[in-house]
């Protein structure tokens, strides 16, 4: 005897109770036409995720708990497993509910509480105590969510009482980072393995501010291995007949993706969903003629079509012939509305009012600033015209170091490439290019040495390492948490280490005042690296 099971990805908006119970019962009425035996949601899909500090308003747990309700009773053809906030003692607990009849028959509450990265979820859930096992069709099917299975030593002892499993479902809510994947890949058939029976895993898909989330939800055997896999970044229906013995049959294949695909994915989608979601139509950005601003502007084409897209150049006389060209260039190969606005005059202008203040002069940093500053003050006003907003165009190895312009080059509403290393904004260009079978990237803005040009002969080298040095400095000391003698220890110039880690030390109050942006690395800024901006903790090279 089989049980027919689907794994619904889906994509939820957090507080969209009515659009996400939309989404639902479209997924009920398709399970019914391929008749399904049960059906499986992701975690706190009826709220989306994360709710954060919504979770401490006690009306959105009521709202959630009668939408749970609801969605019992209009779905009551097919067992399904759906996570919700559900409310409890002055608090909530991370739960599954399951439904059928037209009913919550049971409901199993997450026992495991991530609290690290972009996790809080002990500011805001109870911990559950009690493991759920339910009978359909004769199985045993046991229920967990998210970090429940990636402690496979506690799992283990939770469920030393259930003598009797032939599924493990695991809810998730597991967001997107490079590579991620074969991180979810080794826990799934790890734990399928140690219980020597199938597990069905069902992620959420979307973005939520700067988190992504993939999809990729996947049937694993009883031997550990993949028996089938949904959509990467896409709402899906994977359906598969788990059987008694604990093989699993699908015709559905595994999803692959390079890393660079599986990155321009994600930032798609995060860009598409960040402006959908919060009421966004057009998006306006400042193309320089540079590779960022290039790849920013491709991705936002990508995200919500080339009509909805808006480049503005905005030359200087430090700007040379070849990156105006290309930013118009850039903007003809997208098909997006185009606009070239000259700052020169507004620059002097600035600068002649500033000249009557003892000390300014036109040979210092402030004075590049300013071509940022008035470039930012002409988007924003744009986007305050129109409604469109601004995607701001920095990298992560820029924003790292601070090598950004507060109020200038920072201003906008969403940094699409934010966390994007200028190594990989190199390779996603070229993706690109492959992708859509054409130059939609110039390859001289591709090749031509990186400047901010805000004065003559400029080079990003004059005041950095080599984007291949810097960038693996930064991994080391950012996301891999690594000390400064460690880094110098993997054959780095010790000044240079110094001069790296000084600088991100000391932006780290820029970085609060940048917009939000997609996360796709394993440590971003923001949500997962939270640093103080009064800190005097400073490294030494110590013997």
């Amino acid at each position: 005897m089989s049980l027919r099971t689907g794994l619904a990805q889906i994509n939820t908006t957090v507080g969209d109770f009515a659009g996400n119970t939309a989404k639902i019962k479209e997924m009920y009425r398709r399970a019914k036409e391929a008749k399904l035996d049960l059906l499986i949601f992701p975690e706190l899909c009826i709220c989306g995720y994360p709710p954060e500090d919504l979770l401490l308003k006690k009306h959105f747990l009521a709202e959630n708990k009668k939408a749970i309700e609801q969605l019992a009773k209009d779905c009551p053809d097919i067992t399904i497993m759906a996570g919700f906030a559900e409310p409890n003692d002055g608090g909530c607990f991370n739960s599954l509910a399951i439904l059928a009849n037209g009913k919550i028959t049971k409901v199993y509450r997450k026992a495991l509480l991530p609290n690290y990265g972009v996790f809080d979820e002990k500011r805001y859930f109870h911990s559950g105590t009690e493991p759920v096992v339910i009978k359909i069709k004769n199985l045993s099917v046991v229920c967990t969510i998210c970090e429940d299975i990636w402690d496979l030593n506690w799992l283990k002892e939770f469920l030393a009482g259930v003598t009797e499993k032939n599924l493990i479902v695991n809810i998730s809510a597991s967001p997107f980072h490079a590579g991620k994947i074969n991180e979810n890949l080794d826990v799934l058939e790890t734990c399928a393995k140690m219980f020597n029976c199938p597990l069905a895993y069902c992620n959420i898909i979307g973005g939520q501010d700067e988190l992504v989330f993939d999809g990729r939800s996947m049937f694993i055997d009883s031997q550990g291995r993949l028996a089938a896999c949904a959509k990467a970044f896409e709402e899906d229906l994977l359906i598969a007949d788990i059987e008694a013995n604990g093989q699993i049959k699908s015709d559905r294949a595994e999803t692959k993706t390079d890393e660079n695909e599986e990155i321009y994915k994600a930032l798609v989608l995060g860009t598409k969903d960040y402006l959908a979601k919060n009421g966004f139509k057009k998006a306006i950005v400042g193309l320089s003629g540079g590779i960022d601003s290039s790849l920013t502007a491709a991705i936002a084409v990508d995200a919500i079509g080339k009509e909805n897209v808006i480049g503005v150049t905005m030359p200087t006389k430090f700007n040379s012939a070849e990156t105006i060209s290309d930013a118009e260039k850039s903007a003809k190969n997208l098909g997006i509305e185009f606009h070239s606005i000259p700052i020169e005059p507004l620059l002097q202008g600035f600068n002649q009012e500033l000249g009557e203040v003892s000390g300014w002069n036109e040979k210092g940093l402030a004075f590049e600033n300013l071509q940022a500053r008035i470039r930012g003050v002409i988007l924003m006003s744009l986007s305050n015209q129109f409604g469109y907003i601004v995607l701001t165009t920095g990298n992560k190895s820029e924003t790292a170091v601070g090598y950004s312009t507060l109020y200038g080059d920072t201003a906008g509403g969403f940094a699409v490439i934010k966390d994007v290393p200028k190594t990989i904004v190199y390779k996603l260009s070229e993706y690109v290019n492959k992708l859509h079978g054409r130059e939609v990237i110039p390859q001289s803005v591709i090749t031509r040495i990186p400047s901010a040009e805000l004065r003559h002969n400029q080079k990003d080298s004059d005041a950095l390492p080599e984007y291949d040095i810097l960038d693996r400095i930064l991994k080391a000391y950012i996301e891999e948490e690594k000390s400064l003698p460690q880094i110098i220890k993997q054959g780095f110039d010790a000044e240079t280490v110094m001069k790296v880690i000084r600088m991100v030390d000391r932006n780290e109050y820029k970085r609060r005042l940048c917009p939000p942006g997609v996360k796709i690395t394993p440590k971003a800024f923001g949500r997962d690296r939270r640093m103080p901006i009064t800190n005097r903790y400073n490294q030494q090279i110590r013997q």
